[in-house]
């Protein structure tokens, strides 16, 4: 294996160049074999990747390269989450081994590069063992007790505001803010959407979660994955756990973690059964009544998110509704 004067690999087989930056950041003397398109995002080029480690011993990477805006956050916060969680919870996600940057003759590009999973994405993971792992990752709070991460994160493409908080109502405020201004961006002004958006910021957020820190209340900030959904996990064809991927994770109030599931879009975690094995380990927080307008007010920055990633989509309209 030999580079070019630009900073390509050269005598590997597939069709996915590998760049010499990608190679750095793998283990001294691995050999790269073959790099192949794999897979589907609607943010990032996918590759297989098959190298020879020093002693000879085979082995396979999952690449991912992104250009264009978020793209720094979408693999930088990707390895920084994949790490966080995997010191949290071993296995729970592949393991991540790099990311940085190089030129490929057009623009800057971004790449996270992490352990290879083949995985079978259409088996819905039993409810209550997988539930107590997600449990098991929500306990994991902050070490300086605030909510944000220490890095940008991104859920899809799009950045999400991490800046350390100790209010969760401000830190659930920003983030809803850097969806909002990414949908307008991608949809354009609708004055009645405008409207809804500055009622929640200025009255719902500051009132429904401003409750969870009040009247000696108090919440923990937890390690959530960020962006879980049936997309985002599957089941390792060699050992038949649940693996997640695609993790852009924020310490934030437990509950966020299932906002999107309330959306349109969900398949099985829709299920009652699935929220009733998490609360078997984490009772809803107080207070409790409230538990159902919270997932409400979650379940707005997923549909956002979608929104502003999809030009025309029905998403938007669910704030409105």
């Amino acid at each position: 294996m030999s580079t070019d004067a630009i900073g390509w690999e050269t005598g590997i087989k597939g069709d996915f160049p590998i760049n010499q930056a990608i190679v750095k950041v793998m283990p001294s003397g691995t050999r790269v074999v073959s790099a192949e398109s794999s897979g589907v995002s609607a943010w990032a080029k996918i590759a297989k990747v098959s190298v020879l480690l020093l002693d000879g011993s085979p082995k396979n990477y999952l690449l991912k390269c992104a250009t264009g805006r978020g793209s720094q956050a979408v693999t930088q916060g990707e390895y920084y989450s994949a790490l966080t969680i995997n010191e949290a919870l071993h296995g729970f996600v592949p393991k991540p081994v790099g990311w940085g940057e190089y030129y490929n003759g057009e623009s800057l590009v971004f790449f996270f590069l992490g352990d290879f999973h083949k995985m079978n994405l259409s088996i819905a993971p039993e409810p209550a063992s997988f539930m107590s792992k997600i449990a098991e990752l929500h306990r994991n709070t902050s070490r300086n007790g605030m909510f944000g991460f220490h890095v940008p994160t991104a859920c899809g493409k799009m950045e999400r505001t991490v800046t350390w908080e100790e209010s969760w109502a401000k830190s659930f405020i920003r983030q809803l803010k850097d969806v909002i201004k990414y949908d307008n961006e991608t949809n354009g002004p609708w004055p009645e959407y405008d409207a809804a958006c500055k009622q929640l910021i200025d009255a719902v957020i500051p009132r429904l979660l401003g409750a969870l820190q009040s009247d000696g209340r108090k919440i923990t900030p937890s390690l959530i994955h960020g962006d879980l959904w049936e997309n985002n996990l599957g089941t390792d064809a060699e050992t038949g756990e649940t693996v997640l991927f695609d993790p852009g994770c924020i310490y934030a109030h437990n509950e966020m973690e299932f906002g999107t599931w309330r959306c349109t879009w969900a398949r099985y975690f829709n299920k009652p059964i699935y929220m009733e094995m998490y609360q078997h380990h984490i009772k809803p927080s107080e207070p409790v009544e409230e538990w159902d307008d919270r997932n409400r007010l979650y379940s707005i920055h997923p549909y956002l998110n979608d929104s502003a990633g999809h030009a025309g989509s029905a998403s938007r309209k669910m704030l409105v509704i």
